[in-house]
């Protein structure tokens, strides 16, 4: 940990305060403002933002007829999508008939079973990360406002312990980056308050969009604790904690990160 934390920098991470408030929500940060400003320029041109290469294909599958019944998604829901238009802002929710918190990803798939009689998608397939990333997208500029009240609650706390947790051979928790160090430098790269309001987000690592999953999956991996799988109850609830953790700042969907 000693080791680790040299390489933490004094970087202040604070050239957008005051200037950027779009990506802000009181102390809360967008990782948007931890960004180079040429990889904000990438975001922030819709032509040019490789996201929306996925935001397209989403639309696509959305009307794609797919599954024995014969329907598409826009064949419950119609074109009216603008009713879709706070999804991102409130997933991950509380479902009753499950008795725990479901994720976007596993709404889809529900539907796609239950509704349209086709199989379910994997999780970083690119029809699930284009279908997410489309609906997701509907909800940019609108503030993260996920309920946390009711049945949610012990969901909640579990996703905060998970947070504050210390796992893995480095003895580290998600707090230890996001909480203690936003701003500072670690291995070449910027920390950033771990915001999850541009997921699925394109990573230029990555050469396409990923999911909070598969970033949750790295981060586990990175300190050197086995991951949990994608759509696990821990993760779920940690996506819950994050969402709230992020609570008014806009969905950035499809964001650009490094």
């Amino acid at each position: 940990m000693a080791a680790l934390a040299v390489a933490f920098s004094a970087f202040a991470g604070t050239a957008f305060a005051g200037e950027v408030t779009k990506y802000q929500a009181g102390e809360r940060r967008s990782g948007y403002t931890y960004a180079k400003k040429e990889t904000q320029m990438i975001q922030d041109d819709d032509l040019a933002n490789p996201g929306y290469l996925w935001v397209d294909e989403g639309e696509a599958l959305w009307n794609k007829v797919d599954g024995k019944a014969g329907n598409s998604c826009a064949s419950c829901h119609g074109g009216k999508v603008v009713r879709l238009n706070d999804v991102a802002t409130r997933y991950p929710v509380y479902n009753a008939k499950l008795g725990k918190m479901q994720s976007l990803e596993q709404r889809i798939n529900q539907e796609r079973q239950e509704k349209m009689g086709a199989k379910p998608y994997k999780w970083e397939s690119k029809q699930m990360l284009s279908l997410t990333t489309y609906i997701r997208n509907l909800s940019k500029g609108k503030p993260m406002n996920v309920s946390i009240d009711g049945p949610a609650i012990p969901f909640f706390e579990k996703g905060k312990k998970f947070y504050f947790q210390r796992r893995g051979q480095l003895d580290m928790a998600c707090a230890h980056c996001h909480v203690d160090n936003p701003g500072g430098i670690i291995r070449a790269n910027t920390l950033t308050q771990g915001q999850s309001n541009g997921f699925p987000v394109y990573r230029l690592k990555w050469q396409k969009p990923g999911s909070i999953h598969r970033r949750f999956r790295g981060c586990n991996k990175q300190v050197r604790a086995k991951p949990y799988g994608y759509g696990s109850d821990e993760y779920v609830n940690l996506e819950l904690y994050l969402a709230w953790r992020g609570r008014g700042l806009q969905v950035e969907t499809p964001a650009i990160r490094n």
